[in-house]
């Protein structure tokens, strides 16, 4: 995959759960504008698919692992450091929604296990690079939130709780780590992906339909900001949540 800007020529990323949606479409960006990715997920299988559409060993390694499993992310940025160098850029895109219903009979164990995924993990990522080098170095976090972290959103309520936090937490790190260390997120609404299919599947002209622009999300919607926020126009940006929701919340009506 040949550099596509040069606007991130030299510098070195992590993308976390970027086998494919979102994840993967982020990693396709940040190498098309000249960075090199490690990219991690729970399927080695898929990885490999990942880095092949990447460009190969030249411009991507795999690391499978679990998000919050505090090994594997030692062991991820271990690894891109060997092949391509330190940390410059971590994109936490990794997010879990294992459960759909009410939170009056939400089950306690799967609320935590959101909890350690998406945002201890997201924690956990950041201190990984912070403790390799990162706070020092100076670099850049991209959080991926959702919308749901700014509304009410029924049936995934309690995933919408672990993205608030996220947007807190991305606040609480900028203000922390700055100035080496900027620290952004990004809300999509819903994407056309894979984890977001039960919000929109044989319904996609009805949840459209309450969007301005007159379309659900593209995971190359989500690249392309998360790139901005990644790269150098965006020097002068820290703590932010920008949301990407093709104006439904101006509507007042729920995305899904």
């Amino acid at each position: 995959m040949n550099a596509d800007s040069g606007r991130l020529s030299g510098q070195v990323a992590v993308v976390t759960g970027a086998s494919r949606g979102i994840g993967l479409a982020i990693a396709r960006r940040l190498v098309a504008d000249g960075a090199r990715v490690a990219v991690t997920g729970r399927r080695p299988e898929a990885l490999a698919e990942a880095v092949a559409a990447l460009g190969g060993p030249e411009h991507a390694v795999g690391v499978p692992g679990r998000a919050d499993d505090a090994t594997h992310r030692a062991e991820a940025v271990r690894r891109v450091a060997e092949a391509f160098g330190p940390v410059d850029i971590l994109v936490n895109n990794v997010g879990i929604n294992p459960v759909h219903g009410p939170l009056s009979t939400l089950d306690l164990a799967a609320a935590r296990k959101i909890l350690d995924v998406n945002l201890l993990g997201t924690l956990g990522w950041v201190q990984e690079v912070c403790a390799a080098g990162m706070a020092d170095r100076g670099g850049c976090v991209v959080n991926v939130s959702s919308i749901a972290g700014f509304t009410p959103s029924p049936g995934i309520a309690f995933y919408g709780v672990s993205k608030a936090a996220v947007n807190h937490l991305t606040a609480c790190l900028a203000a922390e780590l700055g100035p080496t260390v900027r620290v952004n997120a990004v809300a999509p609404a819903v994407v056309k992906t894979r984890f977001a299919a039960a919000l929109y599947a044989d319904r996609e002209d009805e949840v459209a339909a309450a969007y301005p622009l007159g379309r659900l999300g593209r995971p190359q919607d989500v690249a392309g900001a998360v790139a901005f926020l990644a790269g150098p126009d965006a020097a002068w940006i820290t703590g932010q949540t920008i949301v990407l929701d093709g104006g439904v919340t101006l509507t007042g009506r729920r995305s899904g």
